[in-house]
């Protein structure tokens, strides 16, 4: 059980975090409300990895503790904090953290976080002891090798892939994930896209925080949730069987769009009569669509193939190293393309006004428009930047401002609706008439 250190001069946020950190699993060895106080803390208890505060009382700020920490007792820190304009992220990317979460934040991003900066730092361990295994036996050599060791250097770790798919939503999809950390924002989006596609949507699973998330669409019934407790799935045909018998005679006015996570497979035989069920109910005309999810951990390669018997979408989530990126618009490119992460920030850095624009379908904030683009590309865009944009569409009248609790919410006007569906295509247009013909002009044979 790896144990955390918790660093803010907020009472509160302490709170929260250790109530969280311990519902996840986590023990928070002590907490710490300046920058002194957590080497000090940080010295004496050694935590696997520390929460860092940015701003805080006294003498040290949070990014002058985590250089000190790291220089002395390499323990990996991941930034929780307000700040996220340019300048403070390059103050902090000189200290070399593991993570940099923006308040407020929520369950996923802080497990993902730290799951994602203890398997770094287990990673740059391992190699730190291959490279000295290279190196011969000589004992100052090693003597020195130890020295390093207790740096923060950055060692060259497996190259991040992001994975981009489309048109997933139309078909059963079998997705096998190895890491559970990494499903929820997935999830999350495809839940939303059956939403927005309409008809019923149906979400069962063994272990998941996403409901709370939607709590308004299945008071309105847009959702129906199911949790899956042990010894039950084979109650889901029955509820399938009750689902699709409800939907209209009219296929094309309803249908079904499931996603079905197994997270535990001690039932396998019950899941596969889940899956034969689904596709049997497809294969006589009913509208079912959607995912069935399940933990690759503890299955073989046997059972691999009994699940992805009849089904021709298969997404395999690999790890750490592997993100899985959904189409919000079909902008022309392949079904499913692996391309390095570091082009992924090129393209959503330098052309974020379509980014943006995508995601004006519905009521949204600046700080839901970050987080989304943080979950959907893995990349981190400053609060500032998305903020004035909006303003400026808001001043064009192009978006009409609203205030929902202490959410600022905007929607966009008909001019607007307008506008946005002009500067997509416009985009669209300028990205087809780069590429022109040169992608299709590739032999699939060759394609990576």
């Amino acid at each position: 059980m790896s144990k955390i250190l918790v660093v803010d001069d907020e009472a509160i946020i302490t709170m929260q975090l250790e109530e969280r950190l311990h519902a996840m699993g986590y023990t928070v060895v002590g907490m710490a409300a300046s920058g002194e106080d957590a080497i000090e803390k940080a010295r004496r208890l050694s935590p696997d990895l520390i929460l860092m505060d940015i701003v805080m009382p006294g003498k040290q700020n949070g990014i002058e503790a985590a250089k000190t920490i790291g220089e002395e007792l390499a323990i990996p820190v991941v930034f929780v904090t307000s700040y996220a304009d340019d300048a403070i992220i390059e103050k902090a990317k000189q200290v070399g953290p593991y993570g940099y979460i923006v308040k407020p934040f929520n369950e996923l991003e802080i497990k993902a976080a730290i799951e994602v900066a203890l398997f770094r730092k287990a990673a740059e361990q391992e190699l730190r002891k291959a490279t000295r295994g290279t190196r011969g036996k000589s004992v100052r050599q090693n003597e020195r090798d130890d020295e390093d060791e207790s740096g923060a250097e950055y060692i060259d770790l497996p190259e991040v892939k992001t994975v981009l798919l489309k048109d997933i939503f139309t078909d059963i999809v079998l997705f096998l994930y190895a890491d559970p950390t990494l499903k929820e924002p997935i999830f999350k989006f495809a839940i939303e896209a059956g939403i927005k596609k309409g008809g019923r949507n149906f979400f069962a699973y063994q272990r998941s925080v996403l409901q709370k998330y939607f709590l308004k669409e299945i008071q309105d019934k847009d959702l129906f949730t199911r949790r899956i407790k042990p010894g039950e799935i084979y109650l889901l045909p029955g509820i399938l069987e009750k689902c699709t018998a409800s939907l209209p005679e009219d296929t094309s006015s309803g249908s079904l769009q499931v996603l079905l996570d197994f997270s535990e497979t001690g039932e396998f035989s019950d899941i596969i009569t889940v899956k034969d069920l689904i596709l049997a109910k497809k294969s006589q005309g009913i509208p079912v669509s959607g995912i069935i999810a399940v933990n690759m951990a503890d299955i073989d390669h046997h059972q691999i193939k009994q699940l992805s018997d009849g089904i021709a979408k298969i997404i395999i989530s690999t790890g750490k190293e592997t993100t899985l990126s959904f189409a919000h618009r079909s902008f022309p490119s392949e079904s499913v393309a692996a391309v390095p992460q570091a082009t992924i920030d090129d393209v959503v850095k330098k052309s974020l006004e379509p980014v943006v624009l995508s995601l004006l379908d519905k009521p949204i904030s600046g700080y839901d428009i970050v987080h989304e683009i943080h979950n959907r590309y893995n990349v981190l865009i400053p609060q500032a930047r998305i903020y004035t944009y909006l303003y400026d569409l808001e001043q064009k009248g192009y978006l009409v401002m609203k205030a929902s609790g202490k959410s600022k919410l905007y929607s966009p006007t008909d001019a607007g609706k307008k506008y946005i569906h002009t500067r997509l295509n416009e985009f669209k247009f300028v990205f087809r008439h780069i590429l022109g013909d040169s992608v299709a002009a590739i032999p699939s044979n060759d394609k990576k």
